[in-house]
């Protein structure tokens, strides 16, 4: 299995992908390669739900980003 993003599952590998940091990329961290806050990550993920999920609510979508998210080793529980 290749590399992935350690907040939000992303392939590393992928062309258009930056790794900012070690494990992880361009969407999650800052300029610096500091890993943004977790609510600033949700909102990423909610918002690539609702591009393939159109008729889903914001507050679904929320609530599947956090599932989502407590399977990544950056933010498991």
């Amino acid at each position: 299995m290749g590399q992935f993003c350690h907040s939000c599952g992303i392939p590393l590998d992928m062309p258009d992908i930056k790794v900012m940091a070690e494990k992880f990329c361009q969407h999650c961290t800052d300029d610096e390669g500091n890993v943004k806050n977790r609510e600033d990550i949700q909102k990423g993920i909610a918002s690539w739900l609702k591009s393939w999920l159109p008729d889903i609510s914001e507050e679904e979508a929320m609530k599947r980003a956090d599932h989502y998210m407590r399977a990544m080793p950056e933010w498991a529980e």
